[in-house]
């Protein structure tokens, strides 16, 4: 099959699939698989004998599914191996034969290790391709992969991901910082504020935070002990088995007393080298988001938010961590969140 190049975008949406300005365009994801062998940076090629090609492992989004979701998915289907999204990876757009627009995200990815199983745990089973469709996958260092691809638009994900391996910006941790899921109004709740609840839609969006948390591996979970924040993790936790701690730090009440405390917990996340996850509430994000700002980098701060509400319920700000001779170094920041179906109501 050939395509006609059109252009290569860099970076990811904010929003997941339902939220593109393109309805039309055919939605895929992938990513680039690469470890270090002797100081070597290798990448995983697919070889597809139906077009025998070489490319990334890839394919289209399905039906409810987050584009990290499917990401993780198609690379098991296709490599027969689990892995954990790191940083992303400039996006391609070109034009299928059908006239349609096809956009495909990439990641960089590095195989699940053991204590990643509790999140590989937590996502759907990947079903193996039929050799027919996939008929080898192999490891190649990354020079050799740049002249190996097939299509010449599929070297721009790769530059980028051996631009970063130079620059000691690849081997990274997530710190995924969410805001609770939507919750029942102030003025509507008759209890105490740190046992507000969640709406039903709140109660959905946190289940539909499993999968991007669970592509991520995110191993260790820290909550706001109100309510509202603690639910909004409770489904991750179900799934994985994993406990999150819960923090009177992070609610909005100790944090009006003591915005330092939260300045500290989040320096010591970001410093453990551990793929991990808070939930707080709007009006301590400005303290969170100062601290990511101090570790990142200029081009890294000017993506952080900025203004009133910083994030919208249940929206998650994927932070890219990499452990330096200097502490920790913020490389890459994404935002996404769980999108509802349309049918259901948004209270």
């Amino acid at each position: 099959m050939t395509h006609a190049p059109l252009e290569d975008l860099s970076g990811h949406s904010i929003e997941e699939i339902g939220a593109s300005p393109r309805r039309h365009a055919v939605e895929a994801a992938g990513a680039l698989v690469w470890r270090e062998r002797k100081s070597v940076l290798e990448v995983q090629l697919i070889h597809r004998p139906r077009y025998d090609d070489w490319s990334w492992p890839k394919g289209k989004v399905d039906p409810g599914e987050t584009l990290r979701e499917c990401a993780v998915r198609e690379v098991a289907e296709e490599t027969g191996h689990d892995v954990v999204l790191g940083i992303p990876l400039p996006m391609l757009r070109y034009r299928m034969p059908d006239r349609r627009f096809k956009r495909v995200h990439y990641w960089a990815a590095r195989r699940a290790e053991a204590a990643d199983q509790p999140a590989v745990r937590a996502r759907k089973p990947a079903t193996p391709v039929d050799p027919e469709e996939i008929d080898d996958a192999v490891w190649v260092p990354a020079d050799q992969a740049r002249a190996m691809l097939t299509r010449r638009q599929d070297r721009t994900p790769l530059d980028a991901l051996v631009e970063a391996h130079t620059k000691g910006r690849l081997a990274t941790t997530p710190l995924l910082v969410a805001r609770h899921a939507r919750a029942r109004k102030r003025s509507a709740w008759a209890g105490s504020e740190e046992d507000r609840p969640l709406t039903p839609a709140g109660y959905l969006q946190a289940a539909l935070l499993v999968p991007i948390a669970a592509a991520y591996g995110v191993r260790e979970m820290t909550t706001s002990r109100w309510l509202r924040c603690a639910d909004t993790i409770a489904p991750y936790g179900r799934a994985t088995g994993l406990t999150s701690g819960l923090s009177f730090d992070l609610t909005e009440l100790a944090h009006a007393k003591a915005p330092g405390k939260v300045t500290r917990s989040v320096t010591e996340l970001l410093s453990s080298g551990v793929p991990g996850m808070i939930c707080t509430h709007r009006p301590v994000l400005p303290t969170v988001l100062g601290v990511i700002g101090e570790h990142a980098r200029a081009s890294v701060r000017s993506q952080l938010p900025t203004e009133n509400p910083y994030l919208k319920p249940a929206e998650v700000l994927v932070v890219h961590v990499a452990q330096t001779p200097k502490g920790p170094r913020v490389v890459a920041v994404e935002q996404t969140r769980p999108l509802l179906p349309k049918a259901l109501p948004t209270s």
